[in-house]
């Protein structure tokens, strides 16, 4: 059995794909016998990311971190993010000679232009050089590697999708609503680079439910009184909210995935989205929802094609089993 090191600035009290798909892939690993240390923020000191204030910029002594990887003696290193605990495990192994892995979530590059106007070139060049020492660098989709490549991305460069819960994700028989139907649905960060503004603002019949929370939440509630926000929802209660929507919007153009859309479509919910990076790898047929430039034109289409039948069982493919033996097979050994 491998002793395997993930080194990530994303971690909880995080609500995030990246880090559902960490915690997940790391409990996977240790039930089949791994030994997994998890280098994250709340170890160290940190202030709050600018724009971002949910991720933490970690303020750290490199030793302290030499030290960790040094006593848990790894077999493997995987490099999930880009900040200052990726730089730094990432620094001590090129000094050492050591092999690591690499991952690529999130645009980074599209958000910090849109957040503090950081032109997207002088971002991509950074994130070039920091997988370019990557031995294989893990990617959700083909559209995303794809796109990648495209932009110069030389790494080697290997598929880690994501999975979904069919427990918690799963139709459930008689789910009430008092709501106004159709119920749209939204599951996410309630930000304006999610593109949760284009959602809110579709002229649609029915109810349009938002769960998540963010700086943006104070200002959509006012200004769309209508849509109901329920803030966050977990496990179960995460789950009974999808069961009881008929729709789910996914209006962002910048994710490379979107753990969101599976749990969806496991739910038995159709989707409309925007033909971008990780949508139009998932929803790949009318009876699963809609891909439209027009948001709207989605909605619409995927109310009348989508077949709840079909979503559960595409949904159902998406297993954690399967996504943590894909990393597990990308792992190098460090020498």
């Amino acid at each position: 059995m491998a002793r395997i090191l993930i080194a990530t600035d994303a971690w909880h009290p995080q609500v995030s794909g990246v880090v559902r798909t960490l915690e997940t892939t790391a409990q996977l690993l240790r039930a089949w016998g791994h030994a997994v240390e998890v280098i994250e923020p709340s170890a160290f000191p940190s202030v709050p990311t600018p724009f971002y204030p949910e991720i933490p910029l970690c303020v750290m002594r490199t030793g302290r971190v030499y030290e960790r990887i040094l006593r848990f003696r790894p077999d493997n290193v995987h490099i999930s993010t880009e900040g200052p605990i990726g730089f730094w495990v990432r620094r001590f192994c090129r000094r050492v000679g050591w092999r690591f892995n690499t991952s690529y979530h999130t645009r980074f590059p599209e958000y910090l232009k849109q957040l503090a106007r950081v032109p997207e070139g002088v971002t991509y060049r950074f994130l070039k050089w920091f997988h370019g020492a990557s031995s294989c660098m893990m990617v959700a989709t083909p559209s995303l590697e794809k796109e990648l490549f495209s932009r110069g991305f030389r790494s080697p460069i290997r598929r880690w999708s994501r999975g979904v819960d069919v427990g918690t994700f799963r139709p459930r028989a008689g789910t009430a609503t008092n709501y106004p139907r159709p119920v749209l649905l939204y599951v996410g960060r309630v930000s304006h680079e999610k593109g949760i503004d284009d959602f809110l603002k579709l002229n649609t019949p029915g109810t349009k439910l938002v769960v998540g929370d963010g700086p943006a939440r104070a200002e959509l509630e006012r200004t769309y009184p209508e849509a109901v926000f329920l803030g966050y929802r977990k496990g179960e209660a995460l789950g009974e909210v999808y069961s009881a929507a008929d729709l789910f919007v996914f209006p962002s153009r910048t994710d490379t995935f979107g753990i969101v859309v599976i749990e969806a479509l496991a739910s038995g919910l159709p989707v409309a989205a925007y033909p971008v990076t990780g949508p139009m790898d998932i929803i790949t047929r009318d009876e699963l929802g809609a891909l439209d430039t027009d948001l709207g034109r989605a909605v619409q289409r995927a109310l009348v094609n989508g077949n709840p039948a079909a979503c559960r069982e595409e949904g159902a493919r998406y297993t954690w089993e399967r996504c943590t033996q894909q990393f597990l097979d990308n792992l190098v050994p460090i020498r």
